[in-house]
């Protein structure tokens, strides 16, 4: 049985891609928090007073993940900040202010935040199991500010007890640990930028006031059982194990295919072998053993070999037929500036059609003009002149393929055409018989 030129071998893989998509992760998580809020940022500065105080702070978020290394995240925290001018200044001396201390109440902040994933690819381990991450983005909080007076009186920075809302711009970082494919420890330490310097109640100098709130929380991924999350994806792992998978495949592929040139090989010598050298493998030939050089057909036997009678035809022209033909020139006349050929024309240019059938004869049809008008009609009319008497003998059953028309126009005068005998002579259609 004859093999199959092609074959594909089965459980093939495609190449390797680093990361096929989202779809076979986790991509959803909510988190909660807890933690310290102070007014104070990392990056320096406490505000408006001169000694800050931890408050207790609280959070929440929603994540999706949108690649192993990027997540969007919507934060919610809330809590108090506080502070006083019970610390002295650097110079020893106390600050003057109006105030002695304030309290913030902080109910909401919203933002949008862009995570990144830092530690993603790990070259040591094949599964992460703590990661590293910095997030930036933007958002809203609301707050009140209540200050005391040096006197002990209390006020509220706004008098219609209505929250100040101002724009925010959360920078974080933290360390997430993995707990298992449900639950991670988030650590985490974000710096909120106010865009404004409202946030101890005490509008005071240059600089715009700012928080921080440092936590530690939980985050709980959600989706399918069964399923990884995504931000855990270790992109070298995944390739390591595809190329494993595939170099498999690959080994089992190409033995597949080696056994497979064995057979089409030997089906290829089988269908090729021809030992009579007739040019009909041995497989088609039914009639081995043929003579070498010897014609053959389709199935290997000899063909029967035609015997051929060349005859010679020798064609002569006579006078009679050049009489003929030159009459047909001299009566031959077209309309002016046309290719249509006058009536009277016609006797002679049958007597050129019987002889042209006759005795076989071929025609070439040269069409001529003057040098009345420009060089591109002038071409243009003497061809379709020479086609004209063509198509009138072709008419009268001479064979279309014994008939050449050519246009020269104005190229080939016999006579001057300065004259109006001359240009009369130089319009015309020569007639040459072979």
């Amino acid at each position: 049985m004859m093999s199959q030129a092609q074959h594909q071998p089965a459980g093939a893989t495609p190449s390797v891609r680093l990361f096929q998509g989202p779809s076979d992760y986790k991509t959803w998580s909510i988190g909660v928090n807890g933690g310290m809020l102070a007014p104070v940022a990392a990056t320096g500065g406490s505000n408006d007073f001169t000694k800050w105080k931890g408050s207790f702070g609280y959070g929440a978020y929603v994540k999706y993940q949108l690649l192993h290394f990027l997540a969007l995240r919507a934060d919610y925290v809330g809590g108090k900040l506080q502070a006083d001018n019970s610390k002295n200044l650097g110079n020893g001396a106390p600050l003057v202010s109006p105030y002695k201390s304030y309290e913030t109440k902080l109910p909401w902040s919203a933002t949008l935040n862009a995570v990144f994933n830092i530690t993603t690819v790990n070259w040591l381990f094949r599964e992460n199991f703590v990661q590293l991450y910095a997030s930036v983005g933007g958002g809203l909080a609301g707050y009140k500010p209540t200050l005391e007076l040096n006197n002990g009186t209390k006020v509220d920075y706004k008098t219609d007890n209505k929250a100040i809302k101002e724009l925010i711009i959360p920078v974080g970082a933290g360390l997430k640990f993995k707990l298992s494919e449900v639950v991670n420890l988030d650590l985490g330490y974000t710096m909120y930028y106010t865009d404004g310097d409202n946030l101890d109640g005490y509008y005071h100098g240059p600089n715009k006031d700012k928080y921080s709130y440092g936590y530690a929380g939980l985050e709980f991924a959600l989706g399918k059982k069964g399923k990884k999350q995504l931000q855990w994806h270790n992109p070298a792992k995944a390739m390591y194990d595809e190329l494993e998978a595939q170099k498999t495949t690959l080994a089992a592929s190409l033995d597949a295919a080696n056994q497979n040139n064995a057979r089409l090989t030997a089906d290829v010598d089988k269908l090729t072998k021809d030992s009579d050298g007739d040019g009909v493998s041995d497989f088609f030939d039914k009639c081995p053993g043929t003579p070498a050089n010897t014609k053959v057909d389709g199935s290997g036997c000899p063909l029967p070999v035609p015997v051929i009678e060349k005859k010679e035809e020798k064609i002569v022209i006579t006078e009679e037929d050049n009489r003929i033909v030159k009459e047909a020139i001299q009566n031959l006349e077209f309309d002016f500036a046309k290719a249509s050929i006058k009536p009277h024309s016609y006797p002679a240019l049958d007597r050129v059609a019987d002889l042209l059938i006759r005795k076989n004869l071929n025609l070439k049809l040269s069409g001529h003009t003057d040098n009345v008008g420009s060089k591109a009609r002038n071409l243009a009319l003497s061809r379709e002149r020479a086609e004209s008497v063509k198509a009138y003998l072709v008419g009268k059953g001479v064979n279309a393929s014994k008939i050449e028309a050519v246009g020269y126009g104005m190229t080939q005068p016999i006579a001057s055409n300065k004259t109006a005998a001359g240009r009369q002579k130089n319009r015309r259609v020569e007639f040459t018989i072979f």
